[in-house]
């Protein structure tokens, strides 16, 4: 369900009235610990968090006009999403989220391939997804980005 909008204020503005102060303090933790290169923009419809072109000229291999991916929030229909592919590529990442997830929340961890849902808006551990952020520098990601695409 991706947003019209074609600025990140835009989109903030835009979600409903219910969402805007989650959405709000998980933007501010990812910035707040987004890698040196790391960019926020609008990507695919939702919040996203980009090395540019600048950072690298590759860009994304599905389609290299768009920069490399790093992490997405977004709003949906039921929940609250954050896309965030670090937590596969880097060994070990997903293990330490799961384990910090259930120390610090009491509602069950609700994750897929890369993405973690929050149906509950008072149960989101800001301050985790703020570490999740800076577990990975823009050089780690583009290292674990080129290793796994050339498999």
């Amino acid at each position: 369900m991706p947003a019209k909008a074609i600025s990140v204020e835009h989109y903030l503005n835009e979600l409903p009235e219910d969402r805007k102060e989650s959405v709000n303090q998980l933007r501010e933790q990812i910035l707040k610990n987004l890698p040196k290169g790391v960019e926020e923009t609008m990507s695919y419809g939702m919040l996203g968090y980009v090395l540019p072109h600048t950072v690298y000229p590759s860009g994304y291999h599905c389609n290299s006009k768009l920069p490399l991916p790093f992490m997405n929030v977004a709003s949906q229909k039921n929940f609250i999403a954050v896309y965030s592919m670090v937590l596969y590529a880097k060994p070990g990442l997903k293990d330490w989220f799961v384990s910090e997830y259930a120390k610090r929340c009491k509602y069950k961890l609700d994750m897929g391939k890369s993405c973690i849902r929050f149906k509950k808006m008072n149960d989101i551990p800001f301050e985790l997804i703020g570490e999740l952020t800076a577990k990975v520098t823009a050089e780690e990601w583009i290292a674990l980005y080129e290793h796994s695409i050339k498999k």
